[in-house]
């Protein structure tokens, strides 16, 4: 992980920082460049390399935001397909288009911006006033996520942090209003993101709409942002189960396709549903945001309440299933494979009490070999575990008797990233054959 120099709170005016966007024409207000002469050599994308230490600012839609050394500068109406990313220091400006170019799976989060004109369903229970944007205060929370919309400019921002809000808050604390925009709020340019409403039809006109087994048998897939209902439909007579990534403290990339219409749109078509809540990882995993020996118990409760929330918020009823991704981490360390059992257990009974039926995704060889030998915690209901090996098939694991979560209570997900072509439309998926829990 890179490590980036954050600006401090600015205690005067704007016009102090060199600035690399200046609102004018339409092409001004989305464009990105570094101050000075080198701006005709910088490429439309990524405005500085890493490790040029001149401070800079971005502008977008009148909000004028320093930007840390190192990081990089998206402008998405010019590159619509470009992953919004959390795993990397990085500004993206403007909607993502509908489909972002994603890899299948990315885990972990640090401090990231995405500022995009408000509105469009996405909106913010926190309004932000530019004169107060100098006292901004960011609480730590489950998501370690922050949304505000700030009327004056009429934008939404984003932005999303590793292990500590500082950061993120000293670099949001330094934005200032250079401008009035003129537009009404939430207006964008013809690029924006196009109504996804329009690309699929109704859930009343699309024969087993009402499917409700608990369970289901088939092909499925899973990627790290939600596709457009366009793809989804392309890709349907190929799959029957999908995965989304609900929320999390480490969900990697950013869902802008995600909503409630979006569920019930993908299942009006026939697809089966695994929600999946992307939280703090093991103490000895990989993932820079984790949970502790500690304070296990007590974060595996945390994160039950709000995937709980996350799934009301998308429309999906209680009595269903949500998966914890509980990423690969070192079995063999006994105070950490303790810890884990601790956050599972917590995580079991909390969101039990919330409705919802608990479920785990895990390596084989970690997690899930882990829980299903454990003894005195609560277990999931069913598991959804991973190992590469190519055999798409739930049972003869060598990390899974056949006996554990059988039957109709196991997804395998057989085979990691890779990109497919289905109906004329290309993903970087993981690829699940599933005889378990779905939505």
């Amino acid at each position: 992980m890179r490590h980036a120099v954050l600006f401090s709170v600015l205690s005067g005016a704007a016009a102090v920082m060199p600035v690399l966007a200046v609102a004018g024409t339409d092409a001004d207000r989305f464009a990105v460049r570094p101050a000075g002469p080198a701006a005709d050599a910088a490429p439309a994308g990524a405005v500085r390399p890493a490790g040029d230490a001149a401070p800079r600012a971005v502008e977008y839609r009148g909000l004028r935001v320093p930007v840390p050394a190192g990081w990089e500068v998206h402008r998405l109406d010019a590159d619509p397909t470009r992953c919004v990313r959390y795993d990397r220091h990085a500004v993206y400006l403007g909607r993502p288009g509908p489909q972002q170019d994603c890899p299948a799976r990315i885990v972990g989060r640090t401090e990231a911006v995405h500022i995009e004109p408000a509105g469009h369903g996405r909106g913010s229970r926190t309004i932000v006033h530019a004169d107060r944007l100098a006292a901004l205060t960011i609480a730590p929370n489950a998501g370690h996520e922050t949304r505000l919309t700030l009327p004056e400019a009429g934008v939404m921002i984003t932005g999303v942090y590793g292990r500590d809000p500082g950061r993120l808050q000293r670099m949001l604390r330094g934005a200032r209003l250079s401008a009035k925009w003129t537009a009404a709020p939430g207006a964008s340019p013809a690029s924006s993101r196009p109504d996804v409403r329009r690309e699929a039809p109704d859930e009343a006109t699309v024969p087993g709409a009402g499917l409700e087994r608990p369970w289901v048998r088939g092909k499925g897939f899973d990627t790290c942002t939600a596709p457009s209902l366009a793809t989804m439909q392309a890709w349907r007579p190929s799959f029957k189960v999908t995965n989304i990534y609900i929320g999390g403290a480490a969900r990697g990339c950013a869902q802008p396709n995600l909503t409630a219409s979006w569920v019930r749109r993908v299942r009006a078509m026939g697809y089966r549903i695994t929600p999946t809540y992307v939280g703090l990882q093991a103490p000895c995993g990989t993932r820079p945001q984790r949970f502790t020996a500690r304070n296990a118990a007590e974060q595996g409760a945390k994160a039950a309440g709000d995937a709980a929330r996350k799934a009301r918020g998308l429309g999906i009823p209680e009595g269903k299933p949500i998966y914890l991704d509980m990423e690969a981490y070192n079995s063999r360390k006994r105070a950490c494979r303790a810890a884990v059992l601790r956050f599972v257990d917590r995580w079991v009974k909390r969101l039990e009490a919330e409705g919802y039926v608990p479920c785990l995704y895990s390596s084989a060889k970690s997690g899930i070999r882990d829980v299903g030998r454990a003894t005195g915690i609560s277990k999931p209901a069913a598991v959804w575990f991973a190992n590469w090996n190519g055999r798409a098939s739930v049972r003869d694991d060598p990390y899974l008797p056949d006996h554990w979560w059988s039957p109709h209570r196991r997804i395998k997900q057989y085979r990691g990233g890779h990109k497919e072509t289905h109906g004329g439309v290309t993903l970087n998926i993981d690829s699940n054959i599933v005889d378990g829990r779905v939505y």
